[in-house]
Order: C-alpha cells, then sequence, then structure tokens
C-alpha cells in the first residue's frame, strides 16, 4: 500500500496544479448595478466615472472631493499625490491587522464596526492606533472597487488622527497589474467593457488607486514585527534584510508583463510562486519547521511575523507565536477576524466584536 500511494499523491498534486493553470478568465458579467467611482487626476482636473444600472457616469471638475453617486457610499478625497511607504517603523503600543478581504467589503464594514476600527459612518475610530491590511483586495468578491476606497479614505482620517492605516501588496494585486484576470469577478470584466479600458488599465498609474498601489509596500516592519502577504523563506532572506530596495523593485516592477517579471533575473525571485515574499506558505505546510522559523526570525532581528495568504478558519498562532497567520477566510463572505497586537499581547476581534485568545494552528491547511 505504501508504494503506491506516494505517486497517487503526487498524481493527484499535479492534476490540481494543471486545473489551477489552466483556469480562465471568467466572461463578462450581463449587467453592473452599481460600481466606481473610478478616479483619474490630470493637472487641476479630476474625472470620476462610475457604473449606475449598466451605463456610464461621468463627473469631471476641479475640486478634490469627489461626491457618491453609486459604488461606493461615502464622498472621497483625493489626496494632492500618492508617496512612497516607509518601509520600516518603530514600535506603537497597538496594531490591529487583518488581509485577504478579496471584495468583501460589507464584512470587511461589519467587521471593523464591531471591533471599533471605525464608527457607524465608516470613518477612522482608532485615534493613535494603527491599522494594517496584508494584501488581497482584488479578485472573487462584488465589491473590490468599495474595499480599495474605504482603505484609502481611513490612511487620511488615520494619518490626521495621529493614526495610521498601511496597505501591504499581496500577490492578487500583482496578478490584477500584469493582467493575471482569472479570479476577477465577472461584475469587472463588464465594468472595464463598458468604461473602454482593460481591467488592468482601470488600475494604471494615471488612476488615483492606481497610483497608490504603485506606492504600497510588500514588506513592513513595525517594531519587531514584520509584516507581508505570503512570508520570507529560508531562500529569499536576502529580500527581507533590506526591505527598502526590495520594496523598490516591486514598486517599479507593478504592471509589467507577468512573463518578463518572471523571466528577469532581477525580478525573478519576487514573483516566484513558491519561495516569494507575495506567495510563500512554508510555516504553515510542513516544509519549514519551527527552528526554521526561528532560525528567519534570528537572522532577521524579530520577534515574530505577521502573514496572510493562507486561508485559516481563524487567527492562528503557529510555531509558538513566531508566524501570526491572520488569512481569516473573509473571502468567503461569511466570517472575518481581526488580530490585535498590544504591547506585546495578542488577541482576536471576532465578528460580533468580542476578544479571544488566538487560535492553534494546524499544520497542514492550505488555501
Amino acid at each position: 500500500m505504501s508504494h503506491c500511494t506516494t505517486p497517487l499523491l503526487l498524481l493527484a498534486g499535479l492534476l490540481a496544479s494543471t486545473a489551477s493553470s489552466a483556469r480562465e478568465v471568467p466572461a463578462p458579467a450581463a449587467h453592473v448595478d452599481a460600481d466606481g467611482p473610478y478616479i483619474v487626476r490630470d493637472g487641476e482636473q479630476v474625472q470620476a466615472r462610475w457604473i449606475c444600472d449598466d451605463k456610464v457616469v461621468t463627473r469631471d471638475q476641479t475640486a478634490t472631493r469627489v461626491a457618491p453617486v453609486c459604488g461606493y457610499p461615502h464622498p472621497v478625497d483625493v489626496a494632492p499625490g500618492a508617496v512612497a511607504a516607509v518601509d520600516v517603523l518603530p514600535a506603537v503600543p497597538r496594531v490591529v491587522v487583518l488581509s485577504d478581504i478579496h471584495g468583501q467589503y460589507d464584512l470587511l464594514v461589519q467587521l471593523l464596526r464591531a471591533n471599533g476600527i471605525i464608527d457607524a459612518q465608516d470613518r477612522w475610530a482608532r485615534g493613535t492606533d494603527t491599522l494594517v491590511v496584508a494584501g488581497d483586495v482584488f479578485d472573487r468578491g462584488p465589491k473590490v472597487t468599495e474595499a480599495f476606497w474605504l482603505l484609502y479614505s481611513l490612511q487620511q482620517q488615520a494619518s490626521a488622527a495621529g493614526g495610521a492605516v498601511h496597505f501591504v501588496l499581496g500577490n492578487h494585486e500583482t496578478m490584477v497589474l500584469y493582467d493575471d484576470l482569472r479570479y476577477v469577478n465577472p461584475k469587472y470584466l463588464r465594468s472595464a467593457q463598458l468604461l473602454g479600458r482593460s481591467y488592468p488599465q482601470l488600475y494604471g498609474p494615471d488612476s488615483v488607486i492606481g497610483q497608490w498601489l504603485r506606492t504600497r509596500p510588500v514588506l513592513l516592519r513595525i517594531g519587531n514585527t514584520l509584516f507581508l502577504h505570503g512570508g520570507i523563506s529560508p531562500d529569499a532572506l536576502a529580500l527581507a534584510l533590506d526591505p527598502a530596495a526590495t520594496n523598490a523593485a516591486y514598486r517599479s516592477s507593478l504592471g509589467l508583463p507577468r512573463e518578463q517579471v518572471k523571466a528577469d533575473p532581477a525580478t525573478a525571485s519576487l514573483y516566484d510562486g513558491k519561495t516569494s515574499p507575495i506567495w510563500y506558505r512554508g510555516y504553515f505546510d510542513g516544509r519549514l519547521d519551527t527552528d526554521g522559523v526561528q532560525a528567519v526570525l534570528d537572522r532577521l532581528g524579530l520577534e515574530r511575523i505577521v502573514v496572510g495568504h493562507t486561508s485559516m478558519p481563524h487567527v492562528s498562532s503557529f510555531h509558538g507565536d513566531r508566524v501570526i497567520a491572520v488569512d481569516s477566510s473573509i473571502k468567503n463572505g461569511e466570517n472575518g477576524e481581526l488580530l490585535f497586537i498590544e504591547e506585546g499581547r495578542l488577541s482576536r476581534g471576532l465578528l460580533d466584536g468580542n476578544r479571544v485568545p488566538l487560535a492553534p494552528g494546524v499544520i497542514g491547511l492550505d488555501d
């Protein structure tokens, strides 16, 4: 029996891999009820466009506050310009973390309200605290646009209050920008048709959210904690030892063709599907044991690494709190949790606002 099990498992893995790689881009939806705004800035002029009941609505204006028409329900204040995010920050008393929103805006709002991160009007309510979103707003769910505008707006509001909101790029941000649309919700392919641009072009360098995405980091260190989407593998330690250079390399490569970034020796390690910071799952699938994790932490001078990307039923602790997994399967649209780091104490915030200890991680769970 043992002689045939391994080949069967290998065959099953090969078939699964082939099925995944062969996934086709979905057909556009037949109708878009509401989407937007998509905002571009040209000098002093701001153009905002929405899809309302499958029709394009356009507003050209010089004011930088864009009133809602349909889609995102709040006014958008267009910032003067996006600047590159800081890569390394000093420790702060409280950090709240989540990841992998995947277009589930309504669930995101419910979770943030229940835990006092935003108020009933969806405005920042945590004063000088810090919120980190560890990647993957794009794809799957039906309200990607709304989720981006909420995070964009909360970043401004938090900064004004002395706090901070950080968005760390995930693999799905890079995928959409290099035109891998296999996981895009069909709604957005219809929106792109109606707006006369490809979906990646809606987030091009001329768009407000596109500019913002191109200034976000992949690696963010706050005190003794590293936040990123996938993880740091032993093979990619050099990337984490110089986060400024790594983040700059990702920023300059965003939107380049997939084949180019994977083939170019200068960027191949950034996009390697097994070992790169946006794809690595080795903390959870048995590739790296606790001693191996500790060796990575020691080399980087860290206490813990916080990651998304690998879906869990709960915010979970692995390897004795050395790795915290914050992808709590928000993408399914049914439940979600937050990680709280408060003066080094760890807990998770539930959808009803209750706070409980972290769930124990189970090696072998995979997305």
